[in-house]
C-alpha cells in the first residue's frame, strides 16, 4: 500500500536561473563568457570524436580518403549552419516563454496559444523530456571517455586505465553535486573559452597543410557523399550529427543568460573555433592518413599532449555538469507541472536559485552512466547510441515550434511551414540515419525514453483518476459553512491552515478534524497551490485572498513551473495584503492518503502497481513545502486506485 499526500494539486519547481532580458553592457561580457561554459560545453567536446567517427565509417565503407574527408567536413559545416545557427540561434531563441526556453517552456507556450492542440503538445513535451534524460546519461559517458582516450597517444600503457580513470572521474562529478557547484561555476566560462581557443589554434596550425580543405565549405561535397552512397551515406550522416549534439542546450539555457549573449558567443567565438578545429583535422588527415586514429589529439605536438588531455578532461567535466544541472532543472519543472511525483530538492546556494541538488535523480543518472561506460567501453562504440536521443528531441522541438510560430506569433500556416518543414526534413534525415544504428547501440536511448515516457504518463493518468475519486468524496465548502453556521461547533483559539487542491471543496483533513475532534479554530484558512503555464509569477500576482466566507478564508498561491512553492514565504506575501499568519504558531493540516489496488480500476494492473510505487517514492509534503514539522498534523485515509 502506498502513501500519497494530497496537500496540493501540484508540487513545486525550481528556477534554473533568473530571467535575464536586455542585459546592460556592464553585464554583457560576463553573461557571454558564462554562456560559453554552460551553453556550449557539450557541443564544444564534439570535435573529440565527431569527425573521426564519420571519416572512419566512410573509409571502412570503401570511399576514397579525399572524397570521405571533404564530404564529411562539408556535412559538418552545413549541419552547424542550418541546425545550430539557423534553427536554434536565429529562430528558437526568439520563441521564449517569458524569457525562458526548453522543452517544457515551449510546451507551455504552445498550449497557451493553441488550446485545441494542448493534449498533443503535452505528449510531445513528455516525449522530448524523456529523450533529454537519455542525452543526460550518454553525454558524461562519451565525453569523459573520449577525453581520457587521448592518454593512449601519450603511452600505450595507459590503454588498460581508460575505463577505470573514466569511472573515477564520473564518480567525482556525481559525488560533488550534493555540495553544489556555485563556488566553481564562475570558472566554467573562462576554462571553456580557453578550450575553444586551444581548439582553434590546433586547427589553424594544420589548415595550411592542405589548402584544398577549404573547398569543403561548399555543400556540394556533402550532398554528393550522401546522395551517391545509399546506406553508407546515411550511416555517415548519422555520425556527422555528433557535431551538433548539445545544440538543444542553446534554447534550454535561454533564461540563464538571455538571447543576445548566447547569440554573440556562438556567432563571434564558438562557431569559428569549431570550424577551424574541424578543418584542421581534415587537412591533417589529408596529408597524414594514419592520423585518423585520433585526429583531434594529433593536431598538437607531443609536448602539448598531456596539457591538452587535461584541458579536454576539464572541458568534458564542465559539459557533463551542464547536462546534469539541466536534468535537475527539467525534473523540477516536471514535478511542478504534475508529470512526476514530488522529489527531494536541496538548494545548495543561497544566492543562486539554479543551484539545486536532487539526490534520487543524481544517483539514478550516475548508475545509468556507469552502466553505459561498462557496456560500450569506448567512445566509438557509444557514438551509435548518442544521435538517436538528440535527433528525436530536436524533431519534437521543431514540431512544437510550429504551433508557437503559427498560433503564438500569428504567422500563416504557409509561412510557418516554409520555415519549419525544411528544418524538419533535415532533422528527419539525421534521425533516419541514426535509427539505422538501433542494433549497434541506438536501442539504448529509445529504451530509456520509452521507460521514462511510461513513468510520466502513468503518473498523469493515475493522479487524474485519484483526483476524480477525491472530488466525488469531498464536501462543498459553501454547504459546510452553512451547516456550521446553523449548528456552530466548539471554537478553539489559534489559526488552522488546511492544504487543499481546490478551495471550493472542504479538505478531507478539515472534515476529519470536525468529525473526530468536534472543534473549529477561531481562524481557518484553506490554502491551495496552483501552477501556471508560465515560468514565473510576478510577486504582486503570487497570492489571491478571498474573505467572503466568515468561517473560511481562501488563499490561492500561484507559481510558475520554474519556481519552488514555499508555505512560509506564501504567508509573508499574505502579510502585505493584511492577512497576518504567524507560521510558528499556526497549525497546518494535511491529508495523507494510503493508496491500494482497486479491483475495477481504469488502469491495467501493472500500471496500478507502478503508480503506487511512484506515490510511495514521493517526498513528504511537509518537507517539500517547507512546513514546520512541529506545526503539521496529517490525517490519513485509504483510497483505491
Amino acid at each position: 500500500m502506498a502513501k500519497f499526500d494530497a496537500a496540493a494539486e501540484t508540487a513545486g519547481s525550481h528556477a534554473a536561473g533568473s530571467t535575464l532580458s536586455s542585459p546592460t553592457s556592464a553585464k554583457f561580457s560576463a553573461l557571454l563568457i558564462g554562456s560559453i561554459g554552460v551553453v556550449y560545453g557539450d557541443i564544444g567536446t564534439s570535435p573529440l570524436y565527431a569527425f573521426r567517427e564519420a571519416v572512419v565509417a566512410a573509409k571502412t565503407g570503401g570511399l576514397e580518403a579525399r572524397e570521405a574527408i571533404l564530404g564529411v567536413l562539408s556535412l559538418i559545416t552545413w549541419a552547424l549552419i542550418l541546425v545550430v545557427t539557423l534553427k536554434y540561434v536565429l529562430l528558437m531563441l526568439r520563441a521564449d516563454n517569458n524569457g525562458e526556453g526548453g522543452t517544457f517552456a515551449l510546451m507551455a507556450l504552445g498550449q497557451k496559444a493553441a488550446k485545441r492542440s494542448a493534449p498533443l503538445l503535452a505528449v510531445l513535451g513528455i516525449a522530448g523530456a524523456s529523450f533529454f534524460y537519455g542525452d543526460a546519461v550518454i553525454t558524461p559517458a562519451i565525453s569523459v571517455l573520449s577525453a581520457i582516450e587521448g592518454l593512449k597517444l601519450v603511452s600505450p600503457q595507459f590503454d588498460g586505465w581508460i575505463i577505470p580513470l573514466s569511472l573515477l572521474i564520473i564518480l567525482g562529478i556525481f559525488t560533488v553535486q550534493s555540495r553544489g557547484t556555485a563556488s566553481v561555476a564562475r570558472f566554467f566560462g573562462p576554462i571553456t573559452a580557453v578550450w575553444f581557443v586551444a581548439m582553434a589554434m590546433g586547427g589553424i596550425i594544420h589548415i595550411a597543410d592542405d589548402h584544398a580543405i577549404l573547398s569543403a565549405l561548399s555543400p556540394h561535397h556533402g550532398v554528393v557523399l550522401v546522395a551517391s552512397n545509399g546506406l553508407l551515406g546515411l550511416t555517415i550522416l548519422g555520425l556527422v550529427f555528433l557535431a551538433v549534439t548539445g545544440a538543444e542546450a542553446l534554447y534550454a539555457d535561454l533564461g540563464h543568460f538571455g538571447r543576445r549573449p548566447i547569440q554573440y558567443a556562438w556567432l563571434c567565438f564558438v562557431f569559428p573555433a569549431l570550424l577551424l578545429n574541424y578543418f584542421g583535422q581534415g587537412a591533417l588527415v589529408l596529408t597524414d592518413p594514419d592520423a585518423i586514429e585520433n585526429p583531434f589529439y594529433r593536431l598538437y605536438p607531443e609536448w602539448a599532449l598531456i596539457p591538452i588531455v587535461l584541458l579536454a578532461t576539464v572541458a568534458t567535466i564542465i559539459a557533463s555538469q551542464a547536462v546534469i544541472t539541466g536534468a535537475f532543472s527539467l525534473t523540477q519543472q516536471a514535478v511542478q507541472l504534475g508529470l512526476l511525483p514530488r522529489l527531494s530538492v536541496r538548494h545548495t546556494s543561497e544566492s543562486m536559485a539554479g543551484q539545486i541538488y536532487l539526490p534520487q535523480v543524481n544517483w539514478m543518472l550516475f548508475a545509468g552512466v556507469v552502466f553505459v561506460v561498462g557496456l560500450f567501453k569506448t567512445s566509438s562504440n557509444l557514438a551509435a547510441a548518442y544521435g538517436v536521443a538528440v535527433t528525436a528531441d530536436m524533431i519534437i522541438t521543431s514540431v512544437m515550434g510550429f504551433f508557437v510560430l503559427w498560433r503564438a506569433w500569428g504567422w500563416s500556416v504557409w509561412t510557418t511551414s516554409l520555415v519549419i518543414v525544411p528544418l524538419l526534413l533535415i532533422e528527419q534525415a539525421f534521425f533516419t540515419a541514426n535509427i539505422l544504428k538501433v542494433l549497434e547501440g541506438g536501442w539504448l536511448p529509445l529504451l530509456m525514453a520509452t521507460i521514462l515516457f511510461v513513468v510520466m504518463w502513468t503518473w498523469i493518468r493515475g493522479y487524474k483518476i485519484l483526483s476524480q475519486k477525491i472530488r466525488r468524496e469531498d464536501t462543498d465548502l459553501a454547504w459546510l459553512a452553512r451547516k456550521l453556521e446553523a449548528k456552530p461547533p466548539i471554537r478553539v483559539p489559534g489559526t488552522a491552515v488546511f492544504l487543499s487542491a481546490d478551495t471550493d471543496l472542504a479538505p478531507t483533513c478539515l472534515m476529519h478534524n470536525l468529525k473526530h475532534n468536534r472543534v473549529l479554530h477561531e481562524r481557518n484558512i484553506i490554502l491551495s497551490i496552483k501552477t501556471r503555464n508560465i515560468p514565473r509569477v510576478a510577486r504582486h500576482e503570487r497570492v489571491d485572498i478571498d474573505r467572503s466566507d466568515p468561517l473560511f478564508t481562501k488563499v490561492i498561491a500561484h507559481y510558475g513551473f520554474m519556481e519552488t512553492p514555499n508555505v512560509p514565504k506564501i504567508f509573508e506575501t499574505c502579510r502585505r495584503k493584511d492577512l497576518n499568519v504567524e507560521v510558528s504558531n499556526a497549525s497546518f493540516f494535511l491529508s495523507r492518503r494510503s493508496l491500494r489496488l482497486a479491483s475495477n480500476s481504469e488502469l491495467p494492473r501493472w500500471q496500478q502497481r507502478l503508480f503506487l510505487a511512484l506515490a510511495r517514492f514521493a517526498e513528504d509534503a511537509t518537507i517539500y513545502f517547507r512546513i514546520p514539522m512541529d506545526r503539521a498534523v496529517e490525517v490519513g485515509t485509504q483510497v483505491a486506485v
